[in-house]
């Protein structure tokens, strides 16, 4: 045998070892979509970072109105959280769970007294001028630790910079819903939870047609023709706190890139619905627009007003004859 057909058996076999460790991988992988509930505080003062259970934030008073506290769910390998967790979640089945301590370089970074900075008060609003208010100063986040007349100290590192967290998690399921996994990539992204849902639509669409080979023009004009087609539609029921959130109103296609991408639709719709008024403001103004008015609306609201049109088009027409 040669050393070319020896070298040539050796790629074969190290093929095969390779298929063979691929099939049999086991357990969640990157890219698989999991429901996970978990706690995480410091390690050191026991401080609450962040958890999925309700109980667990009204107990340590941050239940806030504006976020459910609730399992989340995530996709592996994405950086949904930190790499420490998610290395534990990888290889594992619904129904684990574990406890994991994240360093302070892993988590929040390590604390970095330069990063602590004097500025002048003149650079910060009034009303945040207070020790722990947290503010922006030249593009940077941070919080007041001091202020003493025209000076305040800014600590520009993270509140938990340099603490240790242990992450309490729990893995409930893998995730194979595309509703429920867009539902957890958007509450990843903006911290909302949105009505929405998927539908297979009929499309018409212009598409190119190839040319007939038999023309004599080198470069002949594109032609195209309408067609219907099939598209997958994730559907979004827009909210009022979802047009001011400013990671949406910034990033609104990257989101749906990213979301289109990870579930498999063609395209991402958000449709916004306003509620009638329920009877408030004049009929034929909010209702239907300055433009539904017609002139008898308008002369018999004058009427009602008590209100003579005739005087007001005099003074109208003395003004223009003054100017």
């Amino acid at each position: 045998m040669t050393e070319d057909q020896e070298a040539e058996l050796d790629e074969q076999a190290d093929d095969v070892d390779e298929e063979t460790e691929e099939e049999t991988v086991e357990g969640l992988q990157n890219g698989d979509f999991v429901e996970i509930a978990y706690t995480a505080r410091t390690v050191e003062e026991g401080q609450l970072v962040d958890t999925t259970d309700a109980e667990v934030a009204e107990e340590e008073g941050v239940d806030e109105e504006d976020r459910e506290f609730e399992p989340r769910t995530i996709v592996l390998g994405e950086g949904h959280i930190f790499d420490g967790v998610e290395e534990e979640i990888i290889g594992g089945e619904a129904g684990d769970e574990g406890t994991v301590t994240i360093s302070a370089e892993e988590a929040f970074g390590e604390y970095d007294p330069d990063d602590v900075q004097t500025v002048s008060a003149d650079k910060i609003e009034e009303d945040d001028r207070y020790p722990g208010a947290h503010v922006h100063i030249d593009g940077e986040h941070g919080y007041i630790s001091t202020i003493i007349g025209g000076r305040a100290r800014v600590d520009f590192n993270h509140p938990l910079a340099g603490e240790d967290v242990e992450y309490e998690y729990e893995i409930l399921e893998e995730v194979d819903d595309r509703e429920q996994q867009a539902q957890g990539l958007i509450e990843m992204y903006l911290d909302q939870k949105l009505e929405l849902w998927i539908e297979t639509d009929e499309v018409e669409e212009e598409v190119p047609v190839e040319p007939d080979e038999d023309e004599d023009d080198e470069d002949p004009e594109p032609e195209f023709e309408t067609e219907t087609v099939e598209k997958e539609t994730l559907y979004v029921e827009a909210t009022p706190q979802l047009t001011m959130n400013q990671q949406w109103m910034f990033s609104k296609q990257q989101i749906a890139q990213d979301v289109m991408s990870k579930i498999g639709v063609d395209r991402v719709i958000v449709q916004e619905t306003i509620d009638g008024m329920g009877g408030m403001g004049m009929p034929g103004m909010m209702g239907g627009g300055m433009g539904g008015m017609g002139g008898g609306d308008i002369e018999d609201a004058l009427e009602d007003a008590d209100v003579d049109a005739d005087e007001i088009v005099d003074e109208l027409e003395g003004a223009v004859d003054e100017e």
